[in-house]
C-alpha cells in the first residue's frame, strides 16, 4: 500500500520537525520546506495528497500560496496553520478554498485528526468522481460533464451520438435490438425509420472505432448491436 504524501510548509524549525516526526510515525510520507518559494516549487514538482501550510512564511505568505494553488487545483486538500487570534487569515483562507485551519499552539492529536478527516473526504470525492464515468477498455464517458475519451483523447460527439453511446455503455456486453435503442435514445414517440439507428451507429464508429484502435461496437446480424471488448 502506497503511503499518502504530505507537504509540510512551516518556517519554525521546531514545529516543522515535530510535524514531520508525528506524521511519519502515523505512516505518511512527509516532505518539509520552510519558505514560500520552496513550497511552490515542491507543489509543482510533485503530486501531494495533502498540504499543511503555515500562513506566516518568508518569501510568499501561505495565503498567496493557497491562492496560486487554487487557480488550477481545487482538488488537493490544504490545511492552514494560523495564529490563534488571526481571524482575518482564517476567513481569507477559507474564502480561497482552504479545507480547514488549525490554530497555533495546537494539540498534535487534533491536528492528526483533521489530517485524517481531510484525507478521508478526498478519498470519498475520488470514489464519487470515478463513479461518474462509464467505461469499457480505453473508452470512457462522463454523463455529468458530457465528456468522451478514448486513450485519454477527447472525442467530440453530437448530443444524439452521446446519448446513443451512453446507452450502449450502460448496457455493455448486452445485445440491444434497434427497437430498444430507438425507444431509449429517440423516445417512444419517434415515428421514423429504424434505419436511423444504423446511421448513427455508423457515425459513432467513425469517431470511436478508428482503424488503429480496437473495435468496440459490434453488429449482431439480424438482432442489433453490442458494445464489448474482444480479446
Amino acid at each position: 500500500m502506497n503511503k499518502e504524501s504530505i507537504l509540510v510548509v512551516e518556517d519554525e524549525e521546531k514545529i516543522a520537525r515535530l510535524l514531520e516526526l508525528e506524521l511519519e510515525y502515523e505512516g505518511y510520507h512527509v516532505t518539509k520546506v520552510m519558505d514560500g518559494i520552496s513550497a511552490l516549487e515542491q507543489y509543482r514538482m510533485n503530486k501531494w495528497d495533502l498540504i499543511l501550510l503555515d500562513v506566516m512564511l518568508p518569501g510568499l505568505s501561505g495565503i498567496e500560496i493557497l491562492r496560486r494553488i487554487r487557480m488550477n487545483d481545487s482538488y488537493t486538500p490544504v490545511l492552514l496553520l494560523t495564529a490563534k487570534d488571526s481571524v482575518e487569515d482564517k476567513v481569507s483562507g477559507l474564502d480561497l478554498g482552504a479545507n480547514d485551519y488549525i490554530t497555533k499552539p495546537f494539540q498534535i492529536e487534533e491536528l492528526l485528526a483533521r489530517v485524517r478527516a481531510a484525507l478521508r473526504n478526498k478519498a470519498i470525492e475520488n470514489i464519487e468522481e470515478e463513479s461518474d464515468w462509464l467505461q469499457l477498455a480505453d473508452l470512457k464517458l462522463n454523463e455529468k460533464t458530457r465528456e468522451v475519451l478514448r486513450e485519454d483523447e477527447s472525442i467530440e460527439l453530437t448530443p444524439r451520438e452521446f446519448d446513443l453511446l451512453a446507452y450502449l455503455l450502460k448496457n455493455k456486453l448486452q445485445v440491444l435490438n434497434r427497437d430498444q435503442i430507438l425507444e431509449t435514445v429517440w423516445g417512444y414517440d419517434f415515428f421514423g425509420d429504424t434505419n436511423v439507428v444504423d446511421v448513427y451507429i455508423r457515425y459513432l464508429r467513425k469517431k470511436i472505432d478508428l482503424p488503429e484502435k480496437q473495435t468496440l461496437i459490434h453488429t449482431i446480424r439480424g438482432v442489433g448491436y453490442v458494445l464489448k471488448e474482444v480479446k
